[in-house]
């Protein structure tokens, strides 16, 4: 395939790997605002919650995108 051959699944790996950051970044902000809205303890709690689920998709996004980017400069 020669070194071009993959340069599409390290760019594509780069992207995805962007995509996740932007989530936990948007993750932080949520954390951020939930806690400034002055919420009552359970209910601060329950949003939290919620924002783990996100904050691990985000994460899971993040290292997939990693992988391919060592995967396509592994193949490269």
């Amino acid at each position: 395939m020669g070194a071009r051959g993959m340069d599409w699944l390290i760019w594509l790996g780069a992207a995805i790997s962007v995509l996740g950051l932007v989530g936990l970044v948007w993750c932080i902000l949520q954390a951020m605002k939930a806690r400034r809205a002055g919420l009552a303890e359970d209910a601060l709690r329950a949003r939290l919650q919620q924002l783990v689920a996100y904050n691990l998709a985000a994460m899971g996004l993040s290292g997939l995108g990693l992988m391919a980017v060592i995967v396509g400069i592994a193949l490269a």
